[in-house]
């Protein structure tokens, strides 16, 4: 993944073979609380969801790189101690094998949990935009006429509706592992950032 500073990515993975990422409700508070601790400190938080076998995130890039805390090296010629740098896709794989290491203990599991590539679409980037379409009598017709206004908006309707496809509620807001429920003013959400979030999208 490339991330560029400034704009809004589509960030996704699964289960390896599609299996479980989530067994219980403990599995989901750890995983937002491994959220809160790699993804908070590079990114505004516009949208997410978890769902048994895989989770999304829409956010809103505000840094790439920042200095690992407890870890420094020599400067090469005057031995001064400089921070390491960690980047922001660095985090995301330090989030997944964190998560996965407690799982694999938890459930007795060994190896990957997740795929191996963790999906990164920017939702925003100019030439980047993935656009919704309809189909009509064998005709494609591009429904967004300013993409990179509108693609978050269906980005962040799409990620609200995951639990509703796949039938395991009737209404986003009804899933306990979303921020749909925060939208739809349902308590408070410690992840997202509202007014980021208003600056893109219609709620």
């Amino acid at each position: 993944m490339i991330f560029k500073k400034d704009f809004i990515y589509h960030i996704y993975n699964q289960g390896n073979n599609r299996r479980d990422i989530f067994f219980c409700d403990e599995n989901y508070h750890y995983f937002i609380q491994k959220i809160k601790q790699y993804i908070l400190p590079y990114s505004d938080i516009l949208a997410w969801c978890l769902m048994p076998n895989h989770f999304h995130l829409m956010v809103y890039v505000n840094r790439i790189t920042m200095p690992s805390q407890g870890m420094t090296e020599s400067h090469p010629l005057t031995n001064d101690l400089l921070p390491k740098e960690r980047t922001f896709n660095n985090s995301i794989a330090i989030l997944l094998r964190s998560y996965t290491r407690a799982v694999n203990i938890q459930q007795g599991f060994s190896g990957s949990l997740f795929r191996k590539d963790t999906k990164g679409e920017c939702v925003n980037c100019p030439g980047d935009i993935f656009p919704s379409w309809i189909t009509k009598q064998g005709v494609t017709e591009i429904i967004i006429p300013n993409p990179e206004k509108e693609y978050p908006q269906v980005c962040f309707n799409y990620i609200h509706q995951n639990p509703v496809n796949a039938k395991l509620v009737l209404k986003p807001e009804e899933w306990d592992y979303s921020s749909a429920k925060f939208y739809a003013g349902y308590g408070k959400d410690k992840l997202v950032n509202r007014e980021k979030a208003e600056e893109f999208i219609i709620i």
